[in-house]
């Protein structure tokens, strides 16, 4: 599986972004999905996840409630819609692939099995 993360930009404070990870290959529904961040200076961290079928998700308390991630199996792709940005979101955002989701959640990076190559997300106060 490979990972194509797209959508990362330059917003306001407020705004929003949604991001993008295509995958290749015919396994994609077979893995749980997520979305990591690494700001300047600080290690990288989990933001969210969601299961194969898309039927769970799973949020990191900082962004409950602004960011929503879903997931497409028809196109091979899962989405980060990501609302009321704040400065502290300002990070590069890496989609991860696990068939462990229980790791991935509980943000054991080696558990990732595949990684897209991050994209720039960084917002203006």
């Amino acid at each position: 599986v490979q990972l194509q993360a797209s959508g990362g930009g330059l917003v306001q404070a407020g705004g929003s972004l949604r991001l993008s990870c295509a995958a290749s290959g015919r396994t994609f529904s077979s893995y749980g999905m997520g979305w990591f961040r690494q700001a300047p200076g600080k290690e990288r961290e989990f933001v969210t996840a969601i299961s194969w079928s898309g039927d769970n998700t799973y949020d990191a308390d900082f962004v409950k409630g602004r960011f929503t991630i879903s997931r497409d199996n028809a196109k091979n792709t899962v989405y980060l819609q990501m609302n009321s940005l704040k400065p502290e979101d300002t990070a590069v955002y890496y989609c991860a692939a696990s068939t462990a989701l229980e790791k991935l959640v509980a943000g054991i990076e080696r558990a990732v099995e595949y990684w897209g190559q991050g994209t720039q997300v960084t917002v203006s106060s």
